[in-house]
């Protein structure tokens, strides 16, 4: 539009001075001290336009000639930027794709070329992470020291460089570094929510709970994180200051919770665990209930079925409600039946019990019914379903009472040498020869006959101190039998340094 206001504007002018000229048809005279020019008056002021005009063009080719050498320069930066960022960018896309060892390569010939800081920054930043993905840890230190060195001077590179190398750290489990760069970073803006949430979590693998806490309660002021994550970072940090603080801080503590985040298992859970240590048994309950009531938790209903007879009543009581309004849960019902049983009442404990387990095979309903069978003295149904909990509990190996193997002999275990007398004697053992139990293992019938070795001696104390390892295995089945305890079943005499 402004080209054609222009265009037009420029034929006006034309028009007119036609115009004027026409009607004007004078000379003009230049008078000089020894001469006298003459000219029309139309050739005068054709003349002194193309002289303008000409002077003009002339000026502004001298000047594009002088400006030469600035403009050179600026074709080159701008030729150079471009390059730094097609090779960038061309970084990312192979590190975006997981080719990190190409990605390297031409983002360290970038760092190598640019001269500008914020390219070499980046492209520093871009290697640091290649190398780290790649398991390079000191390929990306030392790309990471290269950054620190070119931001130096920029504030906002610098808070870049220092928030991406605590996040490789954290990846690499070194939260107290991640720490050291980011608490400069969150102090001097708490808006840095980035930098917050990754201090936050650098203060959860330390375990400082309550630094976790106060950052938390942070981000969630600014919605600057997940609800849920926001749930289980409380959860965890709460947990623990309700351990360490004890029953001498419990009462700051819990009152600086929110209603909400007192219902949480693990809160609620360790809240009681701390007042059952103080005997403070009405309270944990009280605190137990609405958590109980918010999520009906297996561990919290444990910890509530978890209780001496003089307060079954009163839990009692508030289980039955809330089986009112939980008829056909059995977490709930195995509770009910874990108080009856505590309580003596053998048949409602029963009632209890059975329902569950028509609901839920659970081991520890098959357990308690056994203890409640047990206590009646009804003991095959106690045994039945001890092993129905057994069964439960995980895939066990079928035995045979034939196939049994037989009570070890252990009187010729080499272990006993260690046993010597102060004078350097060894003491006189039963030299019974035991039955190896490779030999059942092997099939061997029951009824086999055995061969009976003659009786050994005792070896005497320059035997004793170095024992051959042949000697030892010709007799012993040295294997451990799987699923057994030695230390609970053997009855060999202990040794001297036990």
């Amino acid at each position: 539009m402004r080209t054609w206001f222009w265009t037009l504007i420029l034929f006006v002018a034309a028009v007119a001075l036609a115009l004027v000229l026409r009607e004007h048809a004078g000379n003009v005279y230049l008078v000089t001290p020894h001469h006298i020019v003459r000219s029309s008056l139309v050739f005068f002021v054709l003349s002194v336009l193309a002289i303008f005009i000409g002077l003009h063009f002339l000026l502004r080719l001298l000047g594009w000639l002088t400006d030469a050498p600035g403009r050179f320069g600026l074709w080159r930066s701008r030729r150079a930027q471009n390059r730094d960022r097609e090779m960038l960018e061309n970084g990312w896309i192979h590190i975006l794709e997981g080719r990190y060892d190409e990605a390297e390569r031409q983002l360290s010939r970038l760092v190598g070329k640019t001269k500008n800081i914020r390219s070499k920054v980046v492209a520093a930043l871009a290697v640091a992470r290649a190398a780290h993905f790649q398991g390079e840890f000191q390929r990306r230190d030392d790309a990471l020291k290269l950054a620190r060195t070119a931001s130096s001077e920029d504030v906002l590179l610098s808070d870049a460089t220092a928030v991406a190398a605590a996040e490789m750290y954290l990846d690499q489990n070194q939260p107290q570094k991640a720490v050291d760069l980011l608490q400069p970073v969150q102090d001097a803006s708490s808006r840095h929510f980035h930098a917050t949430r990754l201090l936050q979590r650098a203060y959860r693998q330390l375990g400082q709970y309550d630094r976790v806490y106060e950052l938390t309660r942070v981000l969630v002021r600014r919605s600057a994180i997940d609800a849920q994550e926001a749930q289980e970072a409380i959860s965890w940090a709460a947990a623990e200051r309700i351990r360490i603080g004890g029953i001498e801080h419990f009462k700051a503590l819990w009152s600086d919770l929110k209603s909400d985040e007192k219902l949480l298992p693990a809160v609620a859970m360790q809240a009681a665990q701390v007042l059952d240590a103080a005997g403070q048994y009405e309270e944990a309950a009280r605190v137990l209930e609405p958590a109980i009531k918010h999520s009906f938790d297996a561990d919290l209903l444990g910890a509530y079925a978890q209780c001496s007879p003089e307060h079954v009543s009163r839990r009692l009581a508030k289980a039955e409600e809330w089986l009112r309004t939980e008829p056909n849960n059995p977490i709930l019902l195995t509770a009910l039946g874990q108080l009856c049983l505590t309580s003596s009442l053998w048949g409602q404990a029963e009632h209890y019990l059975l329902r569950s387990l028509k609901l839920r095979q659970d081991l520890r309903s098959y357990a308690l019914l056994g203890n409640l069978y047990d206590a009646l003295g009804r003991q095959p149904e106690a045994i039945a379903y001890w092993r129905k909990a057994s069964t439960v509990a995980g895939t066990l190996p079928v035995l045979f009472a034939k196939g049994a193997l037989p009570a070890a002999q252990t009187h010729l275990d080499p272990e006993v040498y260690d046993a010597l007398a102060e004078d350097g004697s060894v003491s006189q053992y039963s030299v019974t020869q035991p039955d190896a139990a490779s030999a059942v293992a092997s099939g061997i019938p029951d009824n086999h006959p055995v061969p009976v070795k003659a009786p050994l001696v005792a070896p005497s104390a320059d035997e004793i101190s170095s024992p051959e390892p042949d000697q030892a295995h010709e007799y012993f089945d040295t294997a451990p039998i799987p699923g057994v305890d030695l230390s609970q079943t053997s009855d060999r005499p202990q040794r001297a340094n036990d």
